[in-house]
């Protein structure tokens, strides 16, 4: 190839869960290619996605940025179904549309890149002027305001998606009826059709998948099921009913928690992901250029683990999805980047905390670009977590006014080291937890830790004030309904 610059494959799952992977310990779900990914490069055990949903963190990829820095703090509601949320708090306002004033990774490549989004955007649509090729990106492929599939037939056809043409008679339009495989049919095209060309290429592939409605082509499920069978798991308590939602457009439901990876559909759903991914990378290898891309793999927040059908657990993490505990932030991270990772004093296993922001950086590194003028920048390359030098940064931030449909409430969190605050909006009360002796969350040492707890909570505040986060307002007509732990 004339160019000597890398490639760069920037995949981004959606609600894939820490533990979702083999190489994260799964013992149910397999993901054979994932896992041969995280064996030929770097795996990162304290990867934080920068919000527990799915928007804001997606806008962290595409700047570097905290979401409370970029204005999208919580999953983009179009249809303004559960926005703002109320209970004992207003949700804070936040953007429906990544911002034009942020520069987006793609455009950060410019010329020097031909780059092409495929799959889940959920960072506005064409009333905001605010599609992928609205920010950069030469090519989209299924990229639209949508943050599931929510056409006639959910993942199968017909599946409507305003920017996907699934009746142009090609071979992916014909041959695939599954969502997740035509738009990995179109991230190979993409690949193939760019190796040879005098530029490299920048490929943001984020498959829909494990986001719901929980579907899967049936032959897989049917495997899962008899798995299922095999390993004794009809017989174990999968769910754990707990308190009532604290948002009034849920007060009537109660929190659903699973304790064990179990669901077939949701099972088949990885698969098919893991499956779709080593197809883009079977397509590096034909074509020969596996050793010239960085690929980088991760999610978007935490696993589904307590509300909309509870599909899988993050355990030993507390919670998922829409909570501030680790289960709704941590996520898997995998790295190959070839001349760094494969390195001889390279670690395979990173245990530095990072953050979503930090895509952004690692991939300008890569491509040994600067970062535009004027833009900000919170998240710092991985390549600093990998070759040794280490990050100057001394703590990762969140904030996520809002209450989330999975039945957290508003807070916000510090991580620190080993150790994490979290502050919550409802009470103004916070909790401190040692990582490093209790992942799961169990055991608040805040009256123990006073002064620690202190520092963490000055820090999370002075961020907050720096980056210009929107707070939650009371709730004038707040009506509390019965203890949200009492009976029904």
């Amino acid at each position: 190839m004339s160019q000597t610059r890398p490639n760069v494959v920037c995949i981004v799952a959606d609600d894939l869960g820490w533990r979702d992977l083999g190489c994260y310990g799964s013992p149910f779900y397999e993901t054979p290619n994932l896992d041969a990914l995280a064996q030929d490069g770097t795996r990162f055990t304290d990867a934080y996605a920068s919000a527990p949903v799915c928007s804001p963190t997606r806008a962290s990829v595409m700047t570097g940025n905290y979401p409370a820095r970029v204005g999208v703090t919580d999953w983009i509601d179009f249809w303004g179904e559960t926005h703002p949320a109320r209970g004992a708090l207003v949700d804070a306002d936040y953007s429906d549309h990544l911002p034009h004033s942020e520069t987006s990774i793609a455009a950060a490549l410019g010329d020097e890149y031909r780059t092409c989004h495929v799959g889940k955007w959920h960072l506005g649509g064409a009333d905001q002027d605010s599609l992928p090729e609205d920010h950069g990106f030469d090519a989209n492929v299924g990229g639209c305001e949508w943050g599931a599939p929510t056409g006639e037939g959910g993942y199968f056809r017909p599946w409507d998606v305003p920017t996907l043409d699934e009746s142009d008679g090609s071979d992916a339009g014909e041959k695939y009826d599954y969502l997740p495989d035509r738009l990995g049919s179109e991230a190979v095209a993409f690949v193939e059709d760019a190796v040879g060309e005098d530029e490299p290429f920048f490929l943001h592939y984020a498959p829909y998948l494990v986001h719901t409605p929980l579907q899967a082509p049936e032959g897989a499920v049917d495997r899962y099921r008899r798995k299922r069978e095999a390993l004794g798991l009809d017989d174990v308590e999968e769910f754990e009913v707990g308190d009532r939602f604290p948002a009034e457009h849920k007060r009537d439901r109660r929190i659903k928690r699973r304790l064990v990876q179990s669901d077939p559909t949701y099972a088949a759903m990885v698969e098919a992901l893991d499956r779709n991914v080593g197809r883009v990378l079977d397509a590096l290898e034909r074509a020969g250029v596996a050793g010239d891309t960085v690929v980088l793999f991760t999610s978007d927040n935490g696993g589904l683990a307590t509300a909309e059908g509870s599909p899988t657990t993050n355990r030993p993490l507390s919670e998922g999805k829409g909570w501030m505990q680790e289960g709704g932030n941590r996520v898997p991270l995998l790295l190959r980047w070839p001349g760094v990772t494969d390195a001889s004093d390279a670690p395979d296993l990173v245990e530095t905390p990072v953050s979503s922001p930090d895509v952004y950086p690692t991939v300008l590194e890569a491509a040994d670009l600067p970062v535009p003028d004027g833009q900000a920048l919170d998240g710092e390359s991985l390549r600093a977590a990998v070759d040794g030098d280490g990050f100057d940064r001394d703590a990762v931030f969140w904030h996520y006014p809002h209450y989330g449909n999975q039945g957290g409430t508003p807070a916000a969190a510090v991580r620190s080291g080993r150790w994490k605050l979290v502050e919550f909006f409802e009470t103004g009360g916070v909790e401190l937890y040692d990582l490093e002796r209790d992942v799961r969350e169990d055991h608040d040492v805040s009256e123990y830790r006073p002064e620690k707890a202190d520092e963490l909570l000055d820090a999370l505040r002075e961020w907050r004030e720096a980056v210009g986060a929107r707070l939650p307002e009371d709730n004038p007509a707040y009506d509390p309904w019965p203890d949200r732990a009492g009976p029904d």
